[in-house]
């Protein structure tokens, strides 16, 4: 295992402490306010798992997040369908990623790519937030969808019920520590290995027997899938959907949580837009109309003094002191 691994694996496994014992010192407003941050952390990677290994930005990547949401509300507040929430977050998972297969498919096997391909996930954005818009009755329009009910399903013949801060929180730890763990999993395999090599140079990568197109798409699937459940998980929480968590501003911003934390990090835009989350709750709080300032001006220190993102301290620090001791 090589140094930037084991230093992957020390940064995750002192996450998952913090976060195990954070529930010690919280309350409940605390805990809710995490794990929202914590699925849009969710969300982030999964932009980052498709950007971060292809160099290929989507930057409409909440139409996926909206999808999801707006599948998961609908399936939940059917009464007359079983197993509301297992089949609303199944549902939100294949709906994003069915839409994601449609249009990669014509994009990457039609050679879209670079700014083109950004264009065009920015047009499917602004659609996706005006059909929300337009069609009012099914999605509610401008208004939305409220009384979505929290996540609750039957496993083991135990009734688990996630309208409590503490088992929502667990719960939703839990799932971003899994798939951001599986992603890292994949990336560093041979599939990361044929993308990084993509991305490089891709008509080197095909001459050497790797389908590109289809890599790029399964890739933009997954990604696309893991944003729609991230969509799923917080229109449950927050009880409510509207056209924004699909628009152009949520798109921007997972934007800037990915690069904030490190872009091909993984962990990095977790760890990202918590910070970027709590801080906004702060700031707005004495000021609403100052944070938009703040955070531009953060964004462009990162880009200055921070081009790898926050992860990127620890490895600093690192060869810091490595340097110290072999100067003595």
């Amino acid at each position: 295992m090589i140094a930037r691994d084991r230093n992957w694996l020390l940064i995750f496994a002192v996450c998952v402490v913090l976060a195990v014992l954070y529930p010690l010192f919280a309350d409940g407003y605390q805990l809710t306010v995490i794990r929202d941050a914590l699925i849009f952390g969710l969300f982030a990677a999964s932009l980052d798992f498709f950007w971060g290994r292809t160099g290929i930005l989507c930057f409409g990547h909440a139409a996926f997040f909206g999808i999801g949401g707006y599948i998961m509300a609908l399936v939940t507040l059917n009464d007359a369908i079983p197993f509301g929430s297992l089949l609303g977050i199944a549902g939100a998972i294949a709906g994003a990623a069915f839409v994601a297969a449609i249009i990669g498919y014509f994009l990457f096997f039609g050679g879209i790519r670079g700014s083109y391909f950004t264009i065009v996930t920015l047009a499917m954005g602004v659609i996706c937030q005006q059909a929300a818009i337009s069609w009012s009755s099914v999605t509610g329009g401008d208004s939305g969808l409220i009384g979505i009910p929290p996540i609750a399903f039957d496993v083991g013949g135990m009734h688990v019920d996630l309208s409590q801060d503490l088992p929502s929180y667990i719960f939703v730890a839990s799932i971003v520590a899994v798939i951001v763990l599986a992603l890292w999993s994949i990336s560093r395999g041979r599939w990361g290995t044929v993308l990084t090599a993509i991305q490089d140079n891709e008509v080197r990568a095909a001459a050497l027997g790797h389908n590109a197109p289809l890599r790029l798409l399964v890739t933009f699937v997954l990604s696309a899938a893991i944003a729609g459940l991230a969509g799923a998980l917080y229109v449950c929480m927050a009880g409510l959907v509207a056209p924004d968590l699909s628009g152009l501003l949520l798109s921007t911003e997972v934007i800037v949580w990915v690069a904030v934390g490190g872009r091909g990090t993984l962990l990095g835009p977790v760890l990202g837009a918590i910070a970027i989350q709590r801080t906004q709750q702060t700031i707005s709080s004495f000021n609403p109309s100052l944070w938009p300032l703040l955070l531009g001006c953060v964004f462009v220190v990162i880009v200055f003094v921070l081009p790898d993102g926050i992860l990127s301290i620890y490895a600093r620090l690192k060869s810091l002191f490595k340097g110290r001791r072999q100067a003595q």
